[in-house]
């Protein structure tokens, strides 16, 4: 008796066809582009609009906590003008921060660092920048303290909520200042104000201890990182309201 089975197709082999290859080829030219065009946006989001920044000390505690992830906005100062109360991110105007020892690292991962830091997910030149709280605007009159510790801008004493002092301290800052702020400048103070370096403290640097409005990055907007901190950062508007008034 004749066995006319068909061998099983599961058991013959068969080269790929040109259209399968060319199919293969297609996906994985598509895949490359949307890579491609996924870093080249993530990169000019980067450039124009948002970065990431970490931040290395306590001087903004305890708004911000040693190691925090921040997103900045940095169409402040250019296109948005710097409010009293904003959070920003500099670059050192000269003399506030030691001279930096480059970060050695092995080939893979400082690729993988530049790459990160192209689409913001990396930050690797927070050390060279500062974040602080902006006080006093051009041309405002900036004076510590009253006999209550407070600070006054403009005249107007301010409630500052977000000043964290040591433990019997009533005075915002342990050190008096009275200063008028130059055109196109800021002064700016750490939240954890017997912990900052901030503008204070840099009388003989270029600026004077004043931070010029083309040294700021941008607006620190939101905690990214840790998730148990995400939180929108609060310019507090309600403080220095009164001064807006007072300059009317």
């Amino acid at each position: 008796m004749t066995d006319n089975t068909l061998p099983s197709r599961s058991h013959r082999l068969e080269p790929d066809s040109p259209r399968k290859k060319r199919g293969v080829a297609i996906f994985l030219r598509d895949l490359l582009i949307i890579f491609v065009v996924a870093l080249l946006i993530s990169f000019l989001i980067k450039t124009f609009l948002v970065r990431s920044f970490y931040i290395p000390s306590g001087s903004m505690e305890s708004t911000l906590l040693v190691n925090d992830r921040i997103i900045v906005n940095q169409l402040e100062p250019g296109l948005i003008p710097v409010s009293r109360g904003d959070v920003v991110v500099f670059r050192d105007p000269g003399g506030w921060l030691p001279p930096q020892a480059p970060i050695e690292q092995n080939p893979i991962v400082a690729a993988l660092d530049w790459t990160l830091s192209v689409v913001g997910l990396s930050a690797p030149d927070s050390n060279d920048h500062l974040i602080k709280r902006v006080i006093g605007l051009p041309g405002d009159h900036v004076v510590c303290c009253n006999t209550l510790g407070q600070m006054s801008v403009n005249d107007v004493p301010l409630i500052e909520p977000y000043v964290l002092l040591p433990v019997g301290q009533t005075s915002v800052s342990k050190d008096a200042f009275d200063v008028v702020v130059p055109e196109n400048s800021l002064w700016v103070m750490g939240d954890n104000r017997y912990d900052s370096l901030d503008s204070r403290y840099h009388p003989t640097t270029p600026g004077k201890g004043f931070v010029p409005l083309d040294n700021v990055v941008g607006r620190a907007l939101v905690i990214s990182w840790p998730l148990n901190r995400w939180s929108w950062l609060d310019d507090y508007p309600e403080v220095f309201r009164g001064v807006e008034d007072a300059e009317e």
